[in-house]
């Protein structure tokens, strides 16, 4: 017997057998009640003197022990019945009882309050794993999987692994090397993402492909990226020659997933198509959280004239001037205020100034560089009211942007705006094909090289310096869910003249791509069908689902903040013997 199941009622005056882990013992005197937990819940046991062996081994039970009982199911009297628990009206006679582990004292809490911190819990991640609300959300994940492949199955998709040895790709991030014993002096790299396998699985004659796969990239880790290893829904579909028709496929899905698995509230059920350029001017950012206003206000053209040197200097660059409307802000502290100046700083600004409306005057250390009739205009434009509160950003427009959108994050966190149990979809498409690197100082591919150009070869065309470049368009588009980019797509690249011409753009010759992508372009060769996918972070999606701000709270095993699995000794040091079959030595790190 379970500790809990629907026929658990039906049990009463039966003998049974139940088997789990001791969430607690109480001792009183005459009698000893164990509470059993198993994956299905709890369940008390009652153990009495005159069952003498079975009493003396529950004198030598503690917490987290795994024990055995077996005994006769008992209704309680109305007057002990536990309605916090499912089996709260039952509990069992205990006549055996058999410890078949012992534990020791816990590191960490189980259950209840005081939970430890996160690197204790990572440490001991197989204790904190037994936690209610971790059995819970592992289950609800393998819920969320059976969804996924539901849908795809429904849709004619055909699930196919892709290796995990594979070459290195530019994914945007630094691969993950594995040394070749076989082939010492080479490498094998952890794919980024299937990219390539699953578009020569088009060339392949695959109508529509899909796995939830493993990738691996060395990033940094944060809250809502996990360090090393992730899983994406990557999916590819053949005969596609529209980013419109993988979003019409797959938006459904993830609907579903919001309003019947996650039980959220959508802000709308159309979901918007916003243009990359449109995502940077209106919300500072290309995913965009839609749960709340505060857009961003182009004030340049209004105050290219005005005297205050800061607005006029950042014009006469080529910059421009940009304002946020904070609701109410006119309750910010001057500590408050310094504290977002900080963050403005951090992104790059050389300072943050603002106006508060109050009392229907325009207040600021500023308000004495601009004229009424600017102060107005400010206003009007940004909407302001009395109580409310306008911050700049003058910088070049990547730089006010960028400011702008890290800020009206941050002021959507202090006044709560936030909603958890509201998801604000968006498709954010049309991204740049190329961007400026500022590392290597000259332009790169935008997000890589597989994406197909608008126009495809004649977006080329009259193409002759960086500036042109930085305005071909990619057929390419990501979906945002709440402030999170939740899935990256387009419409690839299957035409080897165009992925020559993509290449030679920017300083690669053929010889290169062929190096590169030798199979791509060979296979490309031989009537490569129009395609399209796209890869959803499955769980990032699932974080947001779960109301969660931390992705390491929906993994089973994740590595901590600094990308080490705490529990595993990841990473550690291998033995010389080991290195010498690989070929690998290990030089003196610098200090």
């Amino acid at each position: 017997m379970r500790t809990y199941s629907e026929d658990t009622t039906k049990k009463v005056g039966k003998t049974v057998e139940v088997k789990g882990w001791v969430q607690n013992r109480r001792d009183h005197g005459g009698l000893i009640f164990v509470d059993l937990r198993d994956h299905t819940g709890i369940v008390q046991l009652v153990v009495q003197p005159d069952d003498k062996d079975a009493f003396t081994q529950a004198e030598h039970v503690r917490d987290e022990y795994v024990i055995s009982a077996e005994g006769t199911v008992v209704e309680r009297s109305n007057d002990l019945v536990n309605p916090n628990l499912k089996t709260g009206k039952l509990e069992i006679k205990v006549n055996k009882l058999s410890i078949l582990n012992k534990s020791e004292p816990l590191p960490i809490q189980i259950d209840g309050e005081g939970v430890s911190s996160e690197e204790v819990r990572l440490k001991y991640r197989f204790l904190d794993l037994r936690r209610s609300k971790m059995q819970e959300t592992l289950k609800k994940r393998a819920d969320y999987y059976k969804v996924i492949r539901g849908y795809m199955e429904k849709n004619e998709f055909t699930e196919v692994t892709t290796p995990i040895l594979a070459n290195s790709s530019p994914e945007g991030a630094r691969d993950f090397l594995v040394p070749s014993r076989l082939h010492q002096g080479k490498f094998y790299a952890l794919p980024q993402a299937p990219q390539q396998f699953k578009q020569l699985l088009m060339v392949g004659g695959i109508h529509r492909y899909y796995q939830i796969a493993t990738c691996f990239r060395d990033e940094d880790p944060r809250a809502d990226r996990l360090y090393g290893d992730f899983y994406q829904l990557d999916l590819e579909m053949s005969f596609v020659d529209d980013g419109e028709q993988v979003r019409n496929t797959m938006e459904p899905l993830i609907l579903d997933l919001v309003t019947d698995f996650g039980k959220k509230n959508l802000l709308t059920k159309n979901i918007p198509r916003i243009s990359y350029q449109e995502a940077m001017d209106k919300y500072g950012s290309d995913k965009p959280d839609l749960r709340f206003g505060m857009e961003l206000v182009d004030l340049t053209d209004d105050l290219t004239n005005c005297e205050f040197g800061v607005f006029t200097n950042a014009i006469s660059q080529g910059g421009v001037v940009k304002a946020i409307r904070v609701e109410g802000g006119s309750d910010l502290s001057r500590s408050q205020i310094d504290k977002f100046t900080d963050i403005a700083k951090s992104e790059g600004a050389g300072g943050l100034a603002y106006i508060t409306f109050q009392d229907g005057e325009a207040k600021s250390p500023i308000a004495k560089f601009l004229s009424d009739s600017e102060l107005k205009i400010i206003q009007t434009k940004t909407n302001a009211k009395d109580g409310d509160i306008v911050f700049f950003g003058a910088d070049t427009r990547m730089v006010a942007n960028k400011v702008l959108g890290r800020l009206r994050s941050e002021f959507a966190d202090h006044y709560n705006l936030k909603d958890p149990n509201i998801v604000a979809l968006a498709w954010v498409v049309d991204f740049p094909f190329y961007e400026w690197d500022d590392k290597s100082q000259k332009v790169d591919f935008g997000h890589n090289p597989f994406s197909m150009p608008k126009g495809g070869v004649d977006a080329f065309k009259d193409v002759d310096n960086d500036e042109k470049l930085l305005q071909i368009i990619a057929d390419q588009f990501d979906l945002v869910m709440n402030g999170y980019e939740v899935c990256s797509g387009a419409v690839r690249n299957y035409n080897p003249e165009v992925m020559y011409k993509a290449f030679a753009s920017i300083g690669y010759d053929k010889k290169h791509v062929d190096e590169k992508f030798g199979a791509m372009i060979n296979a490309f060769k031989y009537g490569a069908p129009p395609h399209a996918g796209c890869a959803f972070g499955i769980d990032r999606i699932f974080m947001v689902l779960l109301g969660e701000h931390n992705i390491r709270e929906v993994i089973a095993f994740p590595k901590n903040g600094s990308g080490v699995d705490l529990m595993m000794n990841s990473p550690s040091p291998v033995d010389e013997l080991q290195l010498g079959e690989l070929g690998v030595e290990l030089s003196e790190a610098e200090d």
